[in-house]
């Protein structure tokens, strides 16, 4: 087959070599598939497109969506198109964006609600007192039957019309689905009482027969079913509908999130002058302005200016962060107080919230290992209901000869029996809770994550970025003379990159204001720096270095340099006039929060442990400070990843908290791998869920939130196949009125939907 041209809009995705050698690469697509009523759609499809060599799909009937991977050199998004709508379904290449798309399965998705509230009003206003006049005797009227024949006809076929052309559909291509035992129960009804009107004991003979909708054990009296064949098309219409408001709510906080972006840009040009465009027309490296109270057009760094951030609509960091010249900025938050001049990074889809958007997306369609069960459930129901119905029909009838009651248990099985309950369990659970991880600055990449979260009973966190900020600071100054100590030092250390340069030449600055600019500057690679300041010539180092050069240390000097040592901290000495003048401590600094997020993973039973590649004491110092018992020292980079495998050997269920390049791996072979929004790339891409903010307390936060969602997921399977396993043999045992039956099927969907928006409302506090 020849690859669709359109592939060029595709994500590659990386595959092992082939045995030749050469690079092999898959594409993934997220079909728009429309035309599904039930599980067993999704289903169907799923089976028809995984049957294609060398495509591996998964479709959600919850967001209507099918994530396809395949060999772009075998298929192409035509063909995936064509397989789906072979089986009777529509398909379509998603929108070139996540914003677009998201919007345009919202403006669907408000459109079908649209269609079914007008066909639900008019069938409740036709339907319903068929419904009463069957059911009130003084009601009844010569000749009301067939005023319930008018009221009904038009309920039972261009009310229910969208069952009775899906359950054709079906047929064509030799299916079954949730519309085919709704189309055969309402036609079956309705044909058996006009058939009964015109022919039997209920027709023009009998206009004032005793009418009844329960089960009648008496032999030969002609039953007639309108009001089941009305009463469950408003029901069932009024179900979908209601179904579909709260699908439609359930992925509220996704279209939220695409859409906090800004429309226009205050586009700087190089004169100087400002233009105001749309968002659309931004690339990058153009620069841009944004004033307080506007929102940041897309990601970029600060050129000019100091401002404070909300980030909160995309981090859930509630507390503004300040920015100034060099400081990144992400899109979407907004600018509280200065003028901000910023250069763009990343525009459009390669933005951190188009991003977001993506992941979240991708972790809507895919299906948790607890969904399995239902779907192999749901792949059989519908030709098993079948089955049952045409069981307890010919039951009744050879029991008691009686072809009303037989016909009734059998309406009563097909109309009762609701895979879609099963369908939806999972997917709107999962819509709702990553929607609301994401409005907290969660991403969950996966519902497998969930699982994970479940058994998990060990953390490891890596020290630096994780529990400290990854930036060192300057902690203390030990000399004679302070100020002279810091000033000098802080002058020949800028000229220097190195992070311990960096921390003792910005606190010089926060002290002085303006440092003395360094001359004769001499970096000696891994010992220290010379220059001269102000004529006179400084060097900043490690103190083996000044022995080396033969300057003069006093033995408080080593006594105090020892001392800080021990406690974890780097020690820089400073020195002029060939002797050592004083000691600079630095060390990096514990995040404000790291002890309360320590405390919350404890609370919700994980065993925290530190491991870092610093020395045991400095590891030891900083587990202390967090009340971290366990620690594991001078790990080397490539180490990581056997420290959490032998953890896992000893029978732990492990979950990893990094940020690093050198965290990658471990968090890849951790149960469960967390990353720091703050990190890398690569790191990112290696775990199953993102902390946007960087901040530890989101860890504790997530792993509530996914236990929270998985105990929904389980709540509403158990539920579906407690409402089917309980109604179909009461139907099948005559004890069900298929009004009922029709009534309960739709609230079976909309029950396990509202349950999942209940998750709307989890809080990131315990």
């Amino acid at each position: 087959m020849k690859p669709s041209d359109s592939l060029n809009t595709l994500e590659p995705v990386a595959n092992p070599a082939d045995p030749a050698g050469s690079p092999l690469h898959d594409a993934r697509v997220s079909l728009v598939v429309t035309g599904m009523t039930c599980a067993a759609c999704a289903l169907r499809i799923e089976k028809r497109l995984n049957k294609i060599e060398g495509v591996t799909a998964t479709v959600n009937y919850a967001t209507e969506k099918a994530a396809v991977t395949f060999d772009p050199t075998q298929v192409g998004p035509d063909e995936l198109i064509a397989a789906v709508e072979a089986t009777g379904y529509g398909a379509s290449l998603p929108a070139t964006t996540p914003v677009a798309g998201d919007a345009d399965r919202a403006d669907g998705a408000l459109a079908r609600a649209s269609v079914l509230r007008r066909r639900l009003v008019v069938s409740a206003v036709l339907g319903l007192p068929v419904l009463a006049l069957s059911m009130v005797p003084p009601l009844q009227f010569p000749y009301w039957q067939w005023v319930c024949l008018g009221l009904a006809t038009p309920v039972t076929t261009w009310g229910a019309w969208p069952f009775h052309l899906a359950a054709f559909t079906n047929l064509r291509h030799r299916a079954a689905t949730m519309d085919t035992l709704i189309s055969v129960g309402v036609l079956a009804a309705f044909i058996w009482s006009l058939w009964a009107m015109l022919f039997g004991h209920a027709g023009m003979s009998n206009m004032q027969m005793d009418f009844s909708i329960s089960v009648d054990r008496s032999a030969g009296t002609d039953h007639i079913y309108l009001e089941v064949a009305s009463a469950v098309v408003v029901f069932i219409l009024a179900g979908r509908y209601l179904e579909a408001r709260a699908k439609s709510r359930a992925g509220s906080a996704l279209r939220a999130l695409v859409e906090l972006g800004a429309k226009e840009v205050s586009l700087l040009r190089p004169n100087g002058e400002e233009v105001r465009t749309p968002i659309d027309a931004l690339v990058v490296g153009q620069r841009f302005v944004v004033r307080p109270g506007e929102k940041i057009a897309t990601d970029g760094i600060v050129e000019s200016g100091t401002s404070a951030v909300d980030q909160s609509l995309v981090t859930g960091e509630s507390v503004p962060v300040d920015v100034g010249p060099r400081s990144s900025v992400i899109g979407a938050t907004v600018n509280t107080s200065g003028l901000l001049t910023v250069r763009a990074t990343r525009v459009g889809g390669d933005t951190a919230l188009a991003q977001m958007a993506r992941l979240v997306e991708a972790a809507q369609s895919g299906k948790a290992p607890v969904q399995r069960l239902a779907d192999r459930v749901a792949g059989v129901f519908v030709p098993v209901v079948i089955l049952l119905s045409l069981a307890t029909l010919a039951f009744w009838w050879i029991k008691d000869g009686s072809a009303t009651n037989a016909f009734t248990a059998a309406v009563a099985v097909l109309i009762i029996a609701c895979p879609c309950a099963l369908g939806l369990a999972t997917p709107t659970a999962l819509l709702v809770g990553t929607g609301r991880g994401a409005q907290l600055g969660i991403l969950i990449k996966g519902p497998q994550v969930l699982e994970s979260t479940r058994a998990v009973d060990t953390v490891v966190l890596d020290k630096t970025g994780t529990v400290t900020t990854g930036h060192m600071s300057l902690r203390s100054v030990i000399a004679a003379d302070e100020n002279e100590a810091l000033r000098r030092a802080g002058a020949a250390e800028s000229g220097s990159e190195h992070p311990i340069a960096r921390a003792i030449s910005e606190a010089a600055r926060q002290r002085f204001g303006a440092i003395p600019t360094p001359t004769s500057f001499v970096n000696v690679p891994g010992l220290g720096v010379r220059a001269d300041i102000e004529g006179t010539a400084v060097a900043v180092g490690r103190l083996r270095w000044f022995d080396e050069l033969g300057w003069h240390i006093d033995d408080s000097t080593r006594s105090q340099t020892t001392s800080s040592e021990s406690l974890g901290h780097t020690v820089v000495a400073a020195g002029w006039d060939q002797r050592v003048q004083g000691l600079l401590v630095v060390s990096d600094t514990i995040k404000a929060t790291s002890k309360e997020a320590i405390a919350s993973l404890r609370a919700l039973g994980l065993s925290p442990v530190l491991l870092t590649g610093d020395n045991e004491a400095t590891a030891r110092t900083v587990a202390a400070e967090v009340d971290i018992d366990e620690v594991i020292a001078q790990v080397m980079p490539d180490e990581k990843v056997a420290v959490v495998r032998r953890l896992q050997d000893a029978g732990r269920v492990v979950a990893m908290i990094g940020d690093g390049v050198n965290d990658a791996a471990a968090l890849a072979q951790a149960d469960l791998g967390i990353a720091m929004g703050t990190g890398t790339d690569v790191a990112i891409e290696a775990s199953d869920l993102t902390l946007v903010s960087g901040d530890l307390r989101a860890a504790a936060t997530a792993v509530r939130l996914s236990r929270r969602t998985l105990s929904i997921i389980k709540g509403n399977l158990f539920w579906a196949f407690a409402y089917n396993v309980a109604a179909l043999p009461l139907a099948a045992a005559g004890l069900l009125n298929p009004v009922i039956a029709g009534f309960a099927m739709a609230g079976s969907s909309v029950f396990v939907v509202s349950n999942s928006l209940r998750l709307r409302r989890f809080s990131p506090l315990p």
